[in-house]
């Protein structure tokens, strides 16, 4: 039986407004890991452009990606307190890489779907907003004119969105403010080509603590948000049946080739293909752009220099709407309770101490509510 035809891809103006949809969440968590930890985000960029070219002509849809938030979250979290090594980042995403790369055979989907519960998800969202809007608090006191300056456009877009139907182009105006304050304070920085990417190679001692701090709770949140949730809206928005395992592979696959050369570990996610459609885009064509801008981006303007001088004001503010947007999906969840638990835990301990506790308390409640002990 001949295999359907591929999909269309289309490079329209309306594709070129759609791949900027996400980029108000992928930039901001890219730049301030950049700047809270020793990773390199000209490399994060450019697999980044890689990935979203690549992605494009294999799905011929949409499909986004997007920095594993629950391990930049816990970097930039950290950054603060000594920082989490490059080696810690690249070891998380090579076992992720791998465990997905082997979820994506068989039906192990569908036994993760009944096991974990959607409000364990939904309280590990709540902790990642939690700890965004701690993180940003740090840049928000060290830079309030900026951080003033970042809000007032972030919200005039909101404006034009609603009520022009212009494209979400705040984070990209956000961090030109803050590019342009820090030029008037420091000068103009020496722009250069980006050198070729070197290996980087993990310690035994990164395994430990990477499992704990990143591979859990990441895994967690790949599986209920950038696997399963992402392939229901696919199917929603596009009619198109895109099973999870198969967006489990290109996650394993993206992660194993890109991570040991200094990309950061990446994932699909439903909020940014909900934020592609929702500013036009359609075919794989905003994928390509997508690609091209961030390849443009790591090749020529995102040397250590010129991230050194943005005013960090500016990060501040938009890692806030940021955090909003991922504190607003955990609401939709189906025990308050359970979820608010596993947010303030994740915000005063660890997301892994959140988690265990969480799906304890999330198995618990049943039992308690049939013995009669809860009304």
């Amino acid at each position: 039986m001949p295999s359907d035809p591929p999909l269309p891809l289309s490079f329209s103006l309306s594709e070129l407004a759609g791949s900027l949809g996400d980029f108000g969440t992928i930039i901001p968590l890219i730049l301030a890991v950049a700047l809270v930890s020793d990773v390199d985000p000209r490399y994060i960029l450019l697999f980044f452009g890689i990935w979203f070219i690549l992605t494009g002509l294999y799905y011929r849809l949409p499909i986004p990606l997007e920095p594993m938030k629950a391990i930049a979250v816990v970097v930039i979290a950290a950054g603060a307190t000594g920082g989490i090594s490059a080696g810690e980042i690249a070891i998380a995403g090579l076992i992720l890489g791998a465990v997905f790369l082997v979820l994506g055979y068989g039906h192990f989907f569908a036994v993760i779907e009944r096991w974990v519960p959607q409000s364990v998800v939904r309280g590990i969202q709540l902790g990642l907003a939690l700890l965004l809007f701690r993180s940003s608090a740090v840049f928000i006191i060290r830079d309030p004119l900026f951080f003033g300056i970042g809000i007032v456009i972030i919200l005039g877009f909101l404006l034009l969105v609603q009520y022009r139907g212009v494209p979400d182009l705040s984070s990209i105006c956000v961090i030109g403010a803050g590019l342009v304050g820090g030029i008037l304070l420091y000068g103009i920085p020496p722009i250069s080509l980006i050198p070729a990417p070197q290996l980087v190679i993990p310690s035994l001692s990164d395994v430990a603590p990477a499992l704990s701090d990143l591979v859990l709770p990441q895994m967690v949140l790949t599986v209920a948000n950038a696997i399963l949730a992402t392939a229901l809206l696919t199917k929603d928005l596009f009619g198109k049946d895109v099973p999870p395992k198969k967006f489990s592979t290109t996650i394993g696959l993206m992660n194993l080739t890109s991570v040991p050369f200094g990309g950061f570990p990446m994932c699909h996610g439903a909020g940014g293909l909900a934020a592609q459609y929702r500013y036009g885009a359609r075919t794989g064509g905003a994928n390509v752009y997508a690609g091209l801008i961030f390849i443009t981006l790591a090749l020529f303007f995102t040397s250590p220099q010129v991230l050194s001088i943005i005013a960090v004001g500016v990060l501040g503010a938009l890692l806030v709407f940021v955090g909003i947007e991922m504190g607003r999906h955990s609401l939709k969840t189906d025990s308050m309770l359970v979820t608010v638990v596993i947010g303030l835990l994740a915000l005063v301990s660890s997301i892994t101490l959140a988690f265990i506790v969480g799906m304890v308390v999330a198995y618990l409640i049943p039992k308690i509510k049939k013995s009669g002990t809860i009304a």
